[in-house]
């Protein structure tokens, strides 16, 4: 490719030839600088622009850091949900920029990171911690080999992670006995406004998110089902997802609750339920009515305003309103309120788990409903792909192997399977 500098009247231009197009050669030039160096700095940057496809730097020369930016900006917010956004984000500007940030891209290389690795370990922090923020820098240095080509192989590749306790490493997956449920709900009984989310949790293992985003329109009393079509989530609107660790430990002026997509497609589901759920929904429909009735124009609606997201996705945010103030938005009527017909979100659900724990002793979140409600089913002789469509899980070794856990039931039905398969007598 050619190209050069050269003064017109009493400014400097350059110029550079772009390809054929149809047969045609055509031209690049841009006047208006004021300098001959100014013009052939700004050459170089054109040009190096066009031979990398409109990337405004050269993938040899650019740092850690700025690669980091762009990889965030053209995958991550692409592809990501926002949550996850903000995991990576965290991930990126605490961990990966300060101590990788300075390198260029193509320097990087499997020593610097194994000690890194190394440091983190003997820094304290945990394996699953470890291994998410390598992953994270993994994942970004593939995309910089494909589709975008700027590296050949991926140094986190060889890596290896220290070798940690398997006391510590042990995860304790918490399962609800009967009884330990019952004292649940004699601390947040029916009138309590945690009492349908947890029975919601336990007789159905949605995720905390997808219990917290039922409207009733979700619940079909006839047929004793839930759609489980979306989930809730807390968003920073009209703020880059960078700005939010900038405004951690600030004021939240601009986070809202929005209503999102399930988690994958197979999130999207419709459970059964049975008698127990049935009368618990209805005594809670018919409950919101008498409020409604009692708080007249002092109720709060809630609506929902259409918003895009990084994405350029529809999002829809939640919208709280009093009943005697006139709004145009669609209403939504939500499952989980309080008697005024606030909103009740993930975030308010946190006093009950720390009731649970610190006044009940028992070690609870609201994900252990999920975890039970899988085991108890698979105790009880329940077809595990069913349990798979149940839970909305991609694949069904996830069920397995995640939410099915080894207990004394379990073990005691597999010896009876061997012995009645075996008796000889």
């Amino acid at each position: 490719m050619t190209g050069g500098v050269r003064k017109r009247g009493s400014s400097w231009s350059y110029y550079f030839d772009l390809g054929k197009v149809d047969g045609k050669r055509r031209k690049k030039e841009k006047g208006g600088f004021k300098t001959k160096k100014e013009a052939e700095i700004a050459l170089t940057k054109a040009m190096n622009e066009f031979n990398n496809s409109g990337l405004v730097f050269e993938p040899t020369e650019i740092s850690v850091s700025d690669y980091l930016d762009f990889w965030f900006d053209n995958y991550c917010k692409m592809n990501l949900k926002y949550n996850t956004q903000l995991g990576y984000i965290q991930i990126i500007e605490n961990h990966l920029k300060p101590n990788f940030g300075s390198y260029k891209l193509k320097a990087l290389n499997s020593a610097s990171i194994q000690e890194y690795t190394n440091k983190l370990k003997l820094n304290g922090l945990s394996k699953s911690s470890v291994v998410g923020i390598i992953s994270t820098l993994s994942g970004a240095l593939n995309y910089a080999i494909e589709p975008l080509h700027y590296i050949q192989t991926n140094p986190c590749d060889r890596i290896k992670y220290p070798k940690y306790s398997s006391d510590k490493q042990k995860e304790t997956r918490v399962i609800i006995s009967s009884d330990d449920f019952k004292k649940i709900l004699e601390r947040f009984p029916e009138s309590s406004i945690y009492y349908v989310p947890l029975l919601i949790g336990y007789y159905t293992g949605l995720r905390i998110s997808e219990a917290f985003a039922l409207t009733w329109d979700d619940i079909d009393f006839e047929e004793r089902t839930i759609s489980v079509n979306k989930i809730t989530v807390k968003r920073n609107y009209g703020v880059d997802v960078r700005k939010v660790l900038e405004q951690k430990g600030k004021k939240e002026e601009k986070s809202a609750w929005y209503f999102g997509s399930t988690k994958t497609y197979s999130s999207n589901r419709i459970i059964k339920f049975g008698d127990t759920l049935l009368a618990a929904l209805k005594n809670a429909k018919t409950q919101q009515m008498k409020n409604k009735v009692l708080y007249g124009e002092y109720y709060t609606n809630i609506y929902l305003k259409k918003e895009k997201d990084e994405k350029g996705e529809d999002i829809f945010r939640l919208i709280e309103i009093e009943r005697s103030i006139p709004c145009s938005l669609p209403k939504v009527q939500m499952v989980c309120v309080h008697e005024n017909g606030q909103f009740v979100s993930t975030d308010t659900f946190k006093y009950a788990s720390r009731v649970i724990h610190n006044e009940l002793k028992l070690a609870f979140n609201y994900h252990s409903l999920r975890h039970t409600h899988a085991t108890i089913l698979i105790e009880n002789g329940a077809n595990v792909k069913d349990v798979q469509e149940r839970l909305g899980h991609n694949n069904i070794e996830t069920t397995l192997q995640t939410y099915v856990h080894s207990t004394d039931t379990l073990r005691n039905k597999t010896v009876s399977i061997f012995e009645n398969a075996t008796k000889i007598m």
